[in-house]
């Protein structure tokens, strides 16, 4: 399968092929475009010494990660924390995981619950993060454990537009900003 998410082959290959530039995506995905965020594994990759893997990125020195993130193009437009949280990401998948992010959802066949639990247990992912990456992982990834779509909650309806689970091409990635914009506006309307 190939993923079309950010609009550069590059990028795209690497979500594709690497679960862990997959999970690091997801969790640069906030307060930036969402092909900015899931470049970003790929910025990564390129500016790294030694190969893009959860046991490097854990290892890292801190300034040296940081100093990677801000290169231009900026990986993030919060490089210092959130190279602090890619590299928390990774140390818990060292520890936790034996480094392979693919274990989340390949150790022990977890149910959709279980996935959700696991995603919810690493830093920087929070129940919305997590959902949506079920839902990513389910309709992108061909990880369709049971129960995902339940686990996704509304980011696993087929057709929905909510999140980069749905981001298949241009005209998809239109649809998700008009729901999200949509979202927010109900949500403001609300408040009033």
């Amino acid at each position: 399968m190939q993923l079309h998410i950010t609009g550069d082959a590059t990028a795209d290959t690497l979500l594709s092929t690497d679960p862990l530039a997959l999970l690091v995506g997801m969790l640069l995905d906030q307060q930036v475009a969402m092909e900015t965020a899931f470049e970003g594994p790929a910025k990564i990759a390129a500016r790294i010494e030694g190969p893009f893997d959860a046991a490097t990125l854990a290892a890292y020195d801190p300034e040296a990660l940081e100093a990677v993130f801000r290169e231009t193009p900026a990986v993030h437009r919060y490089p210092g924390s959130m190279a602090g949280r890619v590299q928390a990401l990774c140390a818990a998948l060292v520890d936790d995981w034996g480094g392979d992010a693919s274990a989340l959802w390949t150790t022990g066949e977890p149910d959709g619950a279980d996935l959700l639990k696991r995603l919810k247990a690493l830093p920087g992912f929070g129940e919305q993060k997590a959902k949506i990456f079920v839902a990513l992982l389910g309709k992108q990834y061909g990880v369709q454990p049971d129960g995902w779509r339940a686990a996704a909650g509304a980011y696993g309806d087929e057709g929905s537009y909510r999140s980069v689970a749905d981001i298949v091409d241009a005209a998809s990635l239109t649809r998700v900003r008009e729901t999200k914009r949509a979202a927010k506006e109900a949500a403001k309307a609300a408040t009033k």
